[in-house]
């Protein structure tokens, strides 16, 4: 049995869920984790499909008495947004996570933990595996690559799954089922560089880190007024233009939908001017810290003499890309007027990198409504026009959409006042849930999402909440059961 989560119950969801933890599963590196659900289908018998793609399909017939119930597919996504602490050596490929109990919490040292999703699929096995449970007709669809813009489920031959009613099991809050979610684009923004070579050999050249920020997942906690480092390495530019620096190296974001926490980069000046500069990084700091005491209040910027570098960006380059990073949209966009306290719309501007031959900026935008979420890439085109960039969206994904009637949200709403003594919260989230897509795929499907609590996703800081999963799995099962 499991090692650390052996003694926590339901025994077989924290089993699988620490199984997964060994296995490598960071968006696109799903082959691993893929086969393992393959081979857990055939170790129990299971009719199994392993698409090209590498989603894995898992079907259990109904239990007696259950072969005229509606059928039901029960799904997640097995791949997870590898991000670790700045200082922590640590190899996603290779290394089991570094998983601990604290106190209710199950959390990992100074990584990602993987409970969005493999939350999902750990309760998906425990079902599939349970030989006493009654239940109707279930098909587990776990998908690849839903991170990184939902590449498995876009890819999904919606002739191998077949369902009545889908349970999403991504959400991540005990007691909210969502009905309705946002919409979603990769927008790669990428202008070229030119470069020149300085002669002066009175230059030096210094890294300053942007560090310290909280991060977050560009959904879920965008309303939360973090501060984003590659926003904040656009603003730091600008407050030392009057000191003639040159750039050579920048560095923003882990990940396109995780508020970036950390920027880099090299700046090259002249060695009268380097004091100044001393200055500035300490200012900079002060006022960035005054502007997020309360949201963001561990912001840092670190200076430090590197190697000289004498190719560095034109002035023109630099300008542009600081009038970008400037410009560039961050944070809310549009509240809903529907939904009290919900973001309609917003941009992230998670990861800043660049080649030899350009600098890509990666945004995430999200709206629940389309309209909106082409205005902000309007104004992110308009950006591009007038500086010489060029832009492309990727991974478009649609928002799922509300509907008035629903019965496996009537379901849940009765098992959870019956069970928990309080009303279920029916909600919507500004995040990308895979319904959008299992809607237009599937046709005419009800859908509702559930979860048990989760902090900090996309963060080192995530933990999952043990008594909330065991709630929350007894939840699902005892739905499960009222399916006829």
């Amino acid at each position: 049995m499991s090692d650390i989560l052996g003694n926590l119950n339901p025994r077989a969801v924290f089993h699988y869920f620490e199984e997964m933890t060994k296995i490598p599963r960071e968006s696109g590196n799903e082959a691993a984790i893929s086969q393992y659900l393959v081979d857990f289908a055939n170790e129990h018998g299971l009719e199994v499909i392993q698409e090209p793609c590498k989603n894995v399909i898992i079907k259990k017939p109904a239990t007696a008495g259950y072969e005229n119930a509606p059928r039901v597919i029960l799904q997640g996504h097995m791949d997870m947004v590898c991000v670790k602490d700045d200082e922590l050596e640590f190899d996603f490929e290779t290394q089991a996570l570094p998983i601990y109990v604290e106190g209710d919490w199950i959390k990992s040292k100074g990584t990602t933990l993987g409970a969005d999703n493999g939350i999902a699929v750990a309760m998906s096995l425990a079902i599939l595996a349970d030989k006493t449970m009654a239940h109707p007709a279930l098909t587990v669809l776990v998908t690849t690559e839903e991170e990184t813009g939902m590449d498995g489920v876009m890819a999904l031959d919606p002739a191998h799954v077949q369902g009545d009613i889908l349970i999403n099991i991504d959400s991540e809050e005990e007691g909210v089922a969502l009905a309705s979610c946002a919409g979603g684009v990769r927008n790669s923004l990428k202008l070229p560089l030119e470069w020149m070579t300085l002669s002066d050999n009175s230059l030096v050249s210094y890294e300053v880190v942007i560090s310290g920020l909280k991060g977050g997942h560009s959904g879920i906690e965008i309303n939360k007024c973090r501060a984003n480092a590659n926003k904040l390495m656009g603003r730091f530019f600008h407050y030392v233009q009057d000191l003639q620096v040159s750039v050579a190296h920048v560095a923003g974001g882990e990940k396109m939908n995780a508020i970036s926490k950390r920027a880099k980069m090299v700046l090259t000046l002249s060695k009268d001017k380097v004091s100044t500069l001393e200055e500035k990084v300490k200012d900079f700091e002060i006022m960035i810290r005054a502007e997020f005491e309360t949201a963001d209040q561990d912001i840092t910027l670190k200076l430090a003499p590197v190697a000289t570098e004498l190719k560095v960006w034109t002035a023109e380059t630099l300008q542009k890309v600081t009038h970008i990073l400037q410009l560039i949209p961050y944070g809310p966009q549009t509240m809903s007027a529907n939904v009290a306290g919900l973001v309609e719309s917003s941009s992230n501007i998670g990861v800043v990198e660049m080649t030899e031959s350009e600098i890509e900026f990666n945004s995430a935008v999200r709206s629940s409504v389309g309209s909106l979420k082409r205005e902000i890439n309007h104004r992110i085109q308009a950006i591009a026009d007038l500086t010489g960039a060029k832009m492309e969206l990727i991974a478009d994904y649609p928002e799922w959409e509300f509907e008035t009637d629903s019965k496996i949200r009537d379901i849940m709403k009765e098992v959870y006042e019956r069970t928990a003594g309080k009303e279920l919260e029916v909600s919507a989230i500004h995040a990308g849930l895979e319904c959008g897509f299992l809607s237009q795929k599937l046709g005419k499907i009800d859908m509702i999402s559930i979860g048990p609590d989760i902090t900090g996703a996309h963060t080192p800081k995530e933990s999952l909440s043990i008594s909330s999963t065991e709630r929350v799995y007894d939840f699902l099962c005892q739905v499960l059961k009222e399916i006829k």
